[in-house]
């Protein structure tokens, strides 16, 4: 490992190489503070920070209501264990089930433990109601999670073969194609399973009609629609869940990313009519943990109290204006997305090279593939961010990409 900067930063970096199991390629720094949208690194380099965490700090960095939540409960009561309700679990739920059209909530800590609760209840479902049905519909290029089921629930192509065999039981689809997901339906199928925005699949939003059939389907037949909202919920497709763009509503809704605001937090939020669950079908150690619950709550009543929604709805317009004045001067192509969900193409498959300038510039942004930038800034971005950041990206594409004549 090549290792510049201050010995401090040195000595880190091969206590990482030695130490930590790898599983990504990280670039030689290491991040040590943040605050709003800025993160600092040891050598005191400071970033815009434009991939949110993955969607995930909707609140910026280190933001007071996370720190005035955490605070508060674990002065009164961390953990108590699943067997038991706690105060914040109760509120959490009460808020959650208020805002949304369900009318249950099971708390998690990851996306992929959401994901695969869902998935659960669906076969719980399918045994009760539709004579043992157990297999879930999903979409191409679709993400779910990285547990082993969530994997093969997954629509990633370069997934197929990793860790052989798949979960039975997830059948694939094309997104946005209603004629292949009623072919693919049959009498063992117990649930459709979809993102409305594909995030790692390339900010990819799902057509209305499309999600209007598929409800139809769904009620027609009887099974079971999950909508996987972990990257898009709580506001940041300029709604505060994206259910809500198409006028339907879901049987299971699946939460994580923005819902903690950085701490570890998912939900699967159910109508009733779902509430299917016995005693020993679903758990965790962490489920309703109180720390978890309070910071859960105060992260949602900042969103709904400050109308982040409407914020993210502007701010993403703002950057798309701005992204389509940067298109004809350096090839950007295919502008898309929802809010403060977006992504564009580049004129060459170099998103790795722009990532990595862009970042040489002080800025953070994310490639889910070759050829495309995704960004995903928390929620409470301001225009001069807006424009620091397109600046920040036009100087770096203008390294990169030769201007057209």
């Amino acid at each position: 490992m090549h290792v510049q900067g201050s010995a401090e930063t040195a000595q880190l970096l091969q206590d990482a190489d030695r130490s930590i199991l790898f599983t990504a390629a990280r670039p030689e720094l290491v991040m040590e503070r943040g605050e709003g949208m800025y993160l600092w690194d040891t050598e005191g380099h400071s970033y815009l920070d434009f991939t949110g965490g993955w969607a995930v700090t909707c609140l910026g960095h280190s933001p007071a209501v996370i720190r005035d939540a955490l605070s508060r409960q674990s002065a009164t009561l961390v953990n108590a264990s699943p067997s038991f309700y706690n105060k914040p679990m109760i509120e959490f739920a009460r808020l959650l089930t208020g805002l949304s059209v369900f009318d249950k909530v099971f708390f998690a800590s990851s996306g992929a433990e959401a994901n695969e609760g869902a998935v659960k209840l669906a076969r719980k479902y399918g045994r009760l109601h539709l004579g043992g049905a157990y297999d879930v519909i999903t979409t191409a290029n679709g993400f779910h999670g990285r547990t082993l089921a969530m994997m093969s629930a997954t629509g990633k192509r370069q997934w197929e073969q990793l860790f052989l065999p798949k979960v039975p039981g997830f059948r694939h689809v094309p997104f946005n194609d209603i004629d292949a997901a009623v072919a693919a339906m049959n009498p063992n199928t117990c649930a459709f399973m979809l993102e409305l925005v594909q995030g790692e699949g390339g900010v990819h939003a799902a057509d209305p009609e499309y999600v209007r059939r598929l409800r139809h389907v769904c009620d027609d037949s009887g099974i079971m629609l999950i909508i996987d909202e972990i990257q898009t919920g709580l506001g940041r497709t300029g709604k505060l869940f994206a259910y809500e763009h198409y006028g339907i509503e879901p049987d299971v809704m699946t939460l994580g990313k923005g819902i903690g605001g950085g701490f570890p937090l998912s939900a699967m939020l159910v109508k009733e009519r779902f509430n299917l669950f016995e005693p020993g079908d679903q758990g965790g150690t962490y489920s309703g943990q109180p720390l978890a619950m309070a910071v859960g709550t105060a992260v949602v009543r900042e969103i709904v109290g400050k109308n982040l929604a409407a914020h993210a709805a502007k701010q993403g317009a703002y950057i798309c204006a701005g992204l389509r004045e940067l298109s004809s001067k350096h090839g950007l192509e295919h502008i898309r997305g929802m809010g403060l969900l977006l992504a564009f193409e580049l004129p060459e498959a170099r998103s790795g090279e722009l990532v990595n300038e862009c970042r040489k510039l002080g800025l953070l942004i994310n490639a889910p593939n070759p050829q495309m930038i995704r960004l995903m800034p928390p929620l409470i971005v301001t225009k001069q961010e807006i424009d620091a950041m397109l600046e920040k990206l036009a100087a770096a594409l203008g390294r990169l990409f030769v201007q057209p004549r």
